[in-house]
C-alpha cells in the first residue's frame, strides 16, 4: 500500500515514519491544525479522502503560519526523501518558490492548496479569496449606512491568500460609499486581532465595522469590542466559517462569516496527488467554493 504525507503536525514523525514507506505524497499545510479549526478541517478531509483511496496520510507543518523558514527546510528534507508528490500551502509564495522547482527538477509533482504559488504549471486548489471577500463585504454594504466607517483586518499580505482577501474586501466596501479608515495585518493570530483592534479603535471611536480576513483575527476583535463596550455598535464579519465563528454567530456577537471548504482542500489535494501519479492532467484551478453564513445558517458549521 502507498503512503501518503500530508504536511503539518511534526516533520520529525513523518521522517520517521516515511523511512519505511513505499512511496510517499506529501500535503504541506502552512500551519498546524491545534489551535486553528480551518487547518484541522484541512487534515481532516486530506484523513478522510486518504481512508476512502487506501492511503495513509501523516501530517506536518511549520509551528506558526509566518514561520517560512521552517517550512522551506521541511520540504527540502522531504524532496531528499524522494517522496511521489507534494500538495503545498505555501506561507511566503515567493520565498517557497525554489524550493518548489527544486522538487519539479527532482520529478515529483506538485499542486497548491489555499494559497496560490508562483510557479508557473502548478495547479491551485482552494478558494476565490477575492470573490469570498467581495461576498462579506457585499454583506456589510447591504446591512451599514452608507458612509460609516470601517476597518480590514489583514492577513499576511505576503500570502496570495492575505491579499485577495484584502483586495476583494476594500473594493467592495468602498464600492459601495463606506469609508475604510483603517487596515492593518493582524497575521491571522487571534491574539494579534485583539491588539490590533484595540489600536484601531483608539484612533477611531466612530468605527461601524470591521471585516476580518480569517475568523481566528475576527474572533479577536470581538474580544476587543467586548472589552470597550462597543461590540453592540460595531459589525464583525469573519472569513472560514470555523466552528468557534459559527458558535459567535449564533450567540449573537460576530455577525456572519464567508464559509470556505477546508475539509474539500485537504481531500482535493490527495486526490490530486493521485490522479498526478496515474498520469492524468488536472485542471489550472480547482475552485473549492465560498458561502456566506449568519445566524440563518451558522447551525451548519458548528
Amino acid at each position: 500500500m502507498k503512503k501518503l504525507l500530508l504536511t503539518g503536525v511534526a516533520l520529525s514523525a513523518l521522517l520517521a515514519m516515511a523511512g519505511s514507506a513505499n512511496a510517499a505524497y506529501v500535503l504541506g499545510m502552512k500551519g498546524p491544525g491545534a489551535g486553528n479549526p480551518f487547518w484541522a478541517a484541512v487534515e481532516a478531509g486530506a484523513k478522510a479522502k486518504g481512508a476512502e483511496l487506501g492511503v495513509e496520510v501523516i501530517v506536518v507543518a511549520p509551528p506558526a503560519e509566518s514561520d517560512v523558514q521552517a517550512q522551506i527546510t521541511q520540504i527540502e528534507d522531504l524532496i531528499a526523501q524522494k517522496v511521489d508528490g507534494i500538495a503545498l500551502a505555501p506561507t511566503d509564495p515567493n520565498a517557497l518558490a525554489p524550493v518548489v522547482d527544486a522538487a519539479k527538477a527532482a520529478g515529483i509533482p506538485v499542486v497548491f492548496v489555499d494559497t496560490r504559488g508562483i510557479n508557473d504549471g502548478v495547479t491551485f486548489i482552494g478558494t476565490n479569496n477575492e470573490v469570498g471577500a467581495a461576498l462579506a463585504a457585499d454583506f456589510m454594504c447591504k446591512n451599514l449606512p452608507a458612509g460609516s466607517e470601517v476597518a480590514i483586518l489583514q492577513g499576511l499580505i505576503s500570502q496570495s491568500t492575505g491579499q485577495a482577501r484584502a483586495d476583494g474586501s476594500k473594493k467592495g466596501l468602498e464600492g459601495c460609499g463606506l469609508k475604510v479608515v483603517a487596515e492593518q495585518t493582524a497575521e491571522w493570530d487571534r491574539a494579534k486581532g485583539l491588539s490590533v483592534t484595540e489600536n484601531i479603535l483608539a484612533g477611531n471611536p466612530n468605527i461601524k465595522g470591521i471585516f476580518g480576513s480569517n475568523d481566528n483575527m475576527a474572533l479577536g476583535a470581538v474580544e476587543a469590542l467586548k472589552a470597550a463596550a462597543k461590540l453592540a455598535d460595531v459589525m464583525v464579519v469573519g472569513f472560514d466559517a470555523n466552528p468557534d465563528a459559527a458558535a459567535s454567530i449564533l450567540a449573537g456577537e460576530m455577525t456572519a462569516s464567508v464559509a470556505q471548504a477546508p475539509a474539500n482542500m485537504g481531500g482535493f489535494g490527495i486526490q490530486a496527488l493521485v490522479d498526478l501519479k496515474a498520469g492524468k492532467t488536472l485542471e489550472p484551478w480547482i475552485d473549492t467554493g465560498t458561502v456566506l453564513v449568519t445566524k440563518e445558517n451558522a447551525e451548519q458549521y458548528k
